[in-house]
């Protein structure tokens, strides 16, 4: 405890509230450079007023002392600036757990060697008032780079995105079929427009600032009053989704796009249709609006653009180039230049007055699915489906930037009028805010390049190794957190791995349709194991070392044996694939689960299914077996798990409190509890007498993997977006 702490505690709770909310602004304008810096980075104060008042409040006191007239220097200042650049990259979790302030700093800034930060942390470490989370080594994206803030409340993928011309705020529009207001500065979402009856696929804020326009699945676009968040008008007309809309410059009409292959004109003042623009083949996905309201471009499935007179509705002009659908355009400030975004991967610079391609802009490893143009004409930013945002100078067509953190498809991007920030949305149903501008290094975090589909821990807990959707796997030394070795030799993603007991061997099951044995010690596959007919999601290794037991896609589960290769025993009796399986400890067992929402508990010596467990309600894609082989522990698409009694087949529990699937489950050896990974993004550690969660952890993408070493504290976990997590759980209590 701190003398800052102590004092705290002897202070009543009116005194102490007030101390926490007035000393930072009384230091600055006491010019108390040094107290004041000795309390902004005092963990025990940052964990008090963040329980008090909340994350923007604590961020507030870090941007007084910084604009103030306090004598700080460089290094304070740059200090000073670490931890609450933190507190905005944390602030979307610590807004609803604040238990998680300690592992969110450590995850962020273990990295930095900064003394005040080291200090700092070595508090954090100390914290116990709950049980934990504490990240070994810094697997959360830190302060300095692009990434300032992440936004969340939307339940479905966010599909539009639009910023005000003051840039201070952004509205969202999303397949959970509603829009949210945010604010840029603060986070928070001011308001939530309801009304559509179908996914929202593009939005539109009018140049002062008013209004906004959206267009839906429901065939309607709406116009929204943003300070009062009724929608004053529905617009009515296209006989198909609306993928697309755009606003003029004066506010005065807006053009929309529709699958029915054509565009409407329309009035804002009256919500009549002035115009409608028919002479693409398919459907239009993206349409802008040149500043002077003269012309507009929309991008088709037809592979084309077109340019349009919106004065006489002729068609001016068709770009042709791409070899895909356009999915997204955007037009240069001074009307000149349009850059659209195409399926193939490519985006393209055109001038629009001759209908040439100046440039085709190369980079992205996936459908490009949005663009924006800065307002001076510098440069473009764009959101693709393989997760990433480029940014592209449009004068040479070179990549200045890629800004990677969304952990899903990147579906709308738009850029502020300084040209400073980006707000992306995403089908990790986040929005994220981007500086542009910052010439900070981007550091190189642990992990695979693509998803970690499964993790497991060596008994001794020396080792773990991960296999990944790059068609690898590592083997990673636990006590430092660095990769020893990497695995190659599967032809595809790797979806299962299991190590053996004895930490020599281990197997892997991948979408190649193949098992492979591997020796740990020199890298080799000793073995690949033939005779599933798709895709391998599941192993389990039996405690001799002897057999494996796969589960796949073809429904059935396989009994090995790895010192022949010979598949034993398929075990038949699922109806759908098999996405998870885990041996008993004395090999006689083993519990599958699978896309038929059911549990099979399996005789291995005789291949019967001797009981089937069926209160899940949607697929079972996590499964462990406790050391005395009594209870399984399932996780579901249905989100949640169940804890089951082996012996009679009952559920004894289930355990609640994800908001997404849950793909991943271990249980501590003494199995008093179970670790769980999920697609919300967190790990959770459950108490599997109570029921009761004793600890979560929120990292950046959806959790796919997790393992739990013998020491019953030691968690390590691989997500969507390839890294993988080396945690150790604080505060354990009975």
């Amino acid at each position: 405890m701190t003398d800052f702490s102590d004092r705290l505690n002897k202070l009543s709770a009116e005194k102490r509230r007030y101390a926490l909310d007035t000393l930072p602004g009384h230091l600055v304008e006491t010019a108390q450079t040094a107290r004041l810096q000795q309390l902004l980075t005092d963990f025990d104060f940052i964990q008090a007023k963040l329980a008090e008042f909340g994350v923007q409040a604590l961020i507030e006191d870090y941007d007084l002392a910084m604009s103030s007239d306090v004598l700080l220097n460089p290094e304070q200042r740059e200090t000073l600036q670490l931890i609450p650049g933190t507190l905005r990259l944390s602030a979307h979790i610590l807004a609803s757990d604040k238990t998680q302030l300690a592992g969110q700093l450590l995850g962020r800034l273990l990295s930095f060697d900064k003394p005040e930060i080291v200090a700092l942390l070595e508090q954090a470490k100390q914290w116990r008032e709950t049980t934990w989370f504490r990240p070994l080594i810094p697997t959360l994206t830190p302060p300095g780079g692009p990434l300032i803030r992440t936004f969340t409340g939307h339940s479905g993928s966010v599909e539009a995105v639009a910023i005000s011309a003051d840039g201070q705020r952004a509205v969202s529009g999303s397949k959970d079929k509603t829009l949210i207001v945010w604010n840029l500065a603060t986070g928070e979402a001011e308001r939530t427009l309801t009304g559509h009856r179908g996914s929202v696929e593009a939005v539109a804020i009018s140049a002062d600032g008013q209004r906004a326009v959206s267009a839906s699945k429901d065939k309607t676009l709406k116009v929204w009053n943003l300070a009062t968040g009724a929608a004053e008008r529905t617009l009515t007309g296209h006989s198909g989704w609306v993928y697309a809309v755009a606003i003029s410059a004066d506010g005065q009409r807006a053009v929309s796009g529709s699958e029915d292959n054509t565009l409407i004109v329309w009035n804002l003042a009256t919500g009549a249709t002035e115009r409608t623009l028919t002479g693409h083949r398919s459907w239009v996905y993206a349409v802008a609006i040149s500043p002077d309201g003269q012309r507009a471009v929309s991008g088709s499935m037809d592979e084309t653009l077109i340019v349009w007179n919106l004065a006489t509705g002729a068609t001016e002009r068709t770009l042709t180039g791409h070899r895909s659908r356009v999915e997204a355009v955007a037009i240069s400030p001074d009307g000149q230049r349009a850059v659209s975004g195409s399926m193939n991967n490519t985006l393209k610079l055109w001038n629009l007055a001759t209908g040439e391609a100046e440039r085709t802009l190369t980079g992205h490893r996936g459908s490009v699915e949005a663009v924006a143009i800065s307002a001076d004409g510098q440069r473009a930013v764009s959101g693709s489906m393989n997760n990433t945002l480029i940014v592209w100078n449009l004068a040479t067509g070179a990549t200045e930037r890629t800004l990677t953190g969304h952990s899903g498809w990147v579906y709308a991007v738009a850029i502020s009028a300084d040209g400073q920030r980006a707000v992306s949305g995403s089908e990790d149903n986040t929005l994220k805010l981007w500086n542009l501008a910052t010439g900070a290094a981007e550091r190189t975090l642990t992990g695979h390049r693509l998803s970690v589909e499964a993790v497991a821990i060596s008994a001794d807990g020396q080792r773990a190794v991960s296999g990944s959707m790059d068609e690898t796997l590592k083997v990673w030394n636990l006590a430092t957190g660095e990769a020893e070795r990497t695995l190659t030799g599967h032809r595809l993603s790797v979806e299962a791995v299991a190590i053996s007991a004895d930490g020599q061997r281990a197997v892997s099951g991948s979408r190649d349709e193949t098992l492979k044995l591997w020796n740990l010690a020199t890298g080799a596959a000793e073995r690949t194991l033939t005779g599933h007919r798709l895709s391998v999601k599941a192993v389990g290794i039996s405690a001799d070392g002897q057999r494996a037991v796969s589960g796949s896609k073809d429904k059935t589960l396989k009994v090995w044996n790895l010192a022949t290769g010979a598949a034993e025993r398929t075990l038949t009796g699922h109806r759908d694939w098999v996405y998870a399986v885990a041996i008993s400890a004395d090999g006689q067992r083993a519990v599958s689960g699978s896309f038929d929402n059911t549990l099979k508990v399996w005789n291995l010596a005789t291949g019967a299914a001797e009981r089937t467990l069926t209160d899940h309600r949607l697929s079972v894609e996590a499964v462990a077996i406790s050391a005395d082989g009594q209870r399984a522990v399932s996780g579901s698409k249905d989100k949640t798990l169940i804890v089951w009694n082996l012996a009679t087949g009952a559920t004894e529990r289930t355990l609640t409190g994800h908001s997404g699937w849950v793909y991943a489950v271990a249980i501590s050896a003494d199995g008093q509890r179970a670790v769980s990974g999920s697609f919300d993004n967190t790990l959770k550690v459950w108490n599997l007498a109570t029921g009761e969660e004793i600890a979560s952890f929120t990292a950046e993408a959806e959790f796919y993997g997790c393992a739990l070493a013998p020491d019953g504290v030691t968690v390590v976990a691989g997500d969507k977006s390839g890294r993988v997590h080396f945690l150790r759980l604080e505060g354990l209590r009975g």
